[in-house]
């Protein structure tokens, strides 16, 4: 697996957790938003307005629907604009952002405790964000602005692994605007890439049925699907747009150094014990290709 998408894999149950973890939504609720729901998986999903604007916070005070659909890319925007002001009717940024630091930090606790290789990963995670750059990129830099917490090993952890994760998820946005693909395009794309049914995990972003025939439509005219199948040309063009995204994450990853291999293997284990404890939906393949 590529080294870029290696620090995704294995730092993406961790930093993602925040939306998955009974903790969070517990500390959420408290503040008047819904508590989630438990799936059939057992995993934790969070209420909507709790998730956009607790994810969106970072993005300023009362970040706009249109702002926050706009950093978050693939889900549908009216969606967004409704849920959005729906989320900021019921509490403030600040005790937003302090619900959402503490339920994720109280869950990874419970899950990985405190392992004593905690401040070396950091470390190298701090390496890998002062590597940036930051420019265009709208959520990692609104994660940036907040700190890495100076006060607790494991939110100076959580922290900046969200904000490397935000990072290549801004530069992934980046990666499929260029190709001239639209929101719901990509997530269409995306699901037979990674061996998924066509319409199946980017119905979870608000797509309508007709509007998801609809974009598949367009891709079929470019070639890209063959009735519900990735053509080649198509599995090309989405593993095109991942290499992309990878290329802008080298500065990062070059950053790691003689780290890199050692930060793999911990960090791995962390991220398995919080799939195996339902902490995360699951490793992602990649596609076909790794």
């Amino acid at each position: 697996m590529d080294a870029a998408r290696r620090v995704w894999d294995v730092l993406e149950p961790i930093a993602a957790n925040v939306y998955f973890a009974p903790e969070v939504h517990g500390a959420l609720e408290e503040l008047g938003y819904g508590g989630g729901t438990v799936g059939a998986n057992g995993i934790h999903y969070p209420d909507g307005p709790a998730y956009m604007v607790s994810r969106g916070a970072p993005l300023g005070e009362r970040a706009s629907g249109d702002l926050i659909a706009a950093a978050f890319g693939v889900f549908k925007r009216d969606m967004v604009r409704a849920v959005v002001d729906i989320g900021w009717s019921i509490a403030s940024r600040d005790a937003v952002l302090a619900a959402r630091q503490e339920g994720a930090v109280a869950s990874l606790r419970r899950m990985i405790g405190t392992p004593d290789e905690l401040g070396w990963a950091t470390d190298v995670l701090k390496r890998m964000i002062d590597a940036g750059p930051f420019e265009g990129r709208a959520l990692s830099s609104g994660l940036l602005s907040l700190g890495v917490p100076d006060d607790d090993p494991l939110a100076a952890f959580w922290r900046a692994a969200d904000i490397v994760r935000e990072h290549r998820g801004d530069s992934h946005i980046a990666a499929w605007i260029t190709a001239d693909l639209d929101a719901c395009e990509i997530g269409v794309l995306t699901d037979p890439w990674r061996g998924q049914p066509l319409k199946s995990w980017v119905r979870s972003r608000a797509w309508t049925e007709d509007e998801l025939d609809a974009a598949c439509d367009r891709l079929r005219s470019r070639g890209l699907l063959d009735g519900d199948e990735l053509t080649e040309t198509g599995f090309t063009f989405r593993e095109d747009i991942e290499r992309a995204t990878d290329q802008q994450e080298r500065r990062m990853v070059e950053a790691m150094g003689d780290d890199a291999d050692r930060f793999f293997a911990l960090v791995d284990g962390w991220a398995q014990q919080v799939v195996d404890q339902n902490g995360y939906p699951g490793r992602v393949a990649w596609s076909r290709a790794t």
